[in-house]
């Protein structure tokens, strides 16, 4: 899952300590999902399933907690659904989904990567669609990140990675790009908790017409995975993709962008990737030539500087 987070101004009481303590949480949180989930695939549960799992059961989970301590985060004005619509179609349901695609075709740290284009493609609607203008640094970035995408891809050898799985990661991107935008819009006037469980309520309905609950192999649930030096059972690694990696992230995404505006929470948030490829390395043996690790390092330092940027760009 992407770990963009809509943009909401911190209030007079921040602590930037606390705030930066909850983002990098949120990112290590969120790096997990792509280990936990592309180990449960190979037992035989496609992406597809492993996404609507993980945000049906994450879905449940918010909207009971929500209900029983804070039932007032949940109001939302009719004149608010529809781009709460959008947020949970786009930025969870869309977001998830591809991004389990990409992982289950690509090696995890590949399909992280390619996600985080969202800010170049953000930057792009802002100058070609609100008529922003952006300055220098901004396509200097952009250069930077599609010349990174360019190595990692390694196009000089016709793109050696998973077109599909390319096309899904980009796909990711562009969702995770509508989650920030759409974000940004519906937390003005919805509780940002609210507005997390309410997506994620939208995003497993709309997930439930590509894998009904009924098609999920429960049977699979009681087998054996690999994951690193461990054989843990597939419901013990769902579990976790739950709760750490979907809703303790969520939950520590939005706590940080109480105490720190978004465009520091992002740049912050770039560490995700990096810890990602790590663990992808570590647990599932996913190793990347050298010039897709220049191209990640190229990628990612073009994605900080639209990042740092981006109080420009939304002015």
């Amino acid at each position: 899952m992407t770990t963009e987070l809509p943009v909401l101004a911190p209030p007079r009481a921040a602590h930037r300590g606390r705030g930066t303590t909850y983002v990098l949480l949120a990112a290590l949180f969120f790096s997990t999902s792509g280990t936990l989930g592309k180990s449960v695939m190979t037992a035989g549960i496609t992406p597809e399933q492993v996404a609507a799992v993980r945000i049906g059961l994450a879905a449940f989970v918010l909207l009971a907690g929500v209900a029983l301590v804070a039932p007032r985060k949940l109001r939302v004005r009719r004149a608010e659904l529809p781009v709460l619509a959008g947020y949970g179609l786009l930025g969870v349901a869309g977001v998830q989904l591809l991004y389990f695609v990409a992982a289950g075709r690509l090696p995890v740290g590949i399909a992280i990567l390619v996600e985080f284009v969202s800010p170049v493609l953000i930057a792009l609607w802002v100058r070609f669609v609100r008529r922003h203008r952006l300055p220098g640094p901004v396509w200097a970035g952009i250069g930077l990140a599609m010349a990174g995408l360019a190595l990692v891809a390694q196009v000089w050898d016709g793109v050696t990675l998973d077109g599909l799985g390319l096309l899904a990661g980009l796909g990711a991107a562009l969702c995770s790009a509508g989650y920030f935008l759409l974000g940004e819009r519906a937390v003005a006037g919805i509780d940002p908790l609210g507005l997390v469980t309410w997506g994620m309520v939208i995003g497993a309905v709309a997930i439930s017409f590509v894998a009904p609950p009924w098609t999920w192999p429960a049977g699979l649930l009681g087998a054996h995975v690999e994951f690193g030096a461990w054989l843990p059972p597939v419901w013990l690694l769902l579990t976790l993709l739950v709760l750490v990696a979907t809703v303790l992230a969520y939950v520590c995404g939005i706590s940080a962008l109480r105490h720190l505006p978004a465009s520091v929470a992002s740049v912050l948030g770039l560490v995700e990737p990096v810890i990602t490829t790590v663990a992808a390395w570590v647990l599932l043996g996913e190793e990347l030539a050298w010039p897709q690790l220049l191209g990640s390092a190229i990628l990612l330092t073009g994605a900080y500087v639209v990042q740092r940027k981006w109080d420009v760009l939304v002015g």
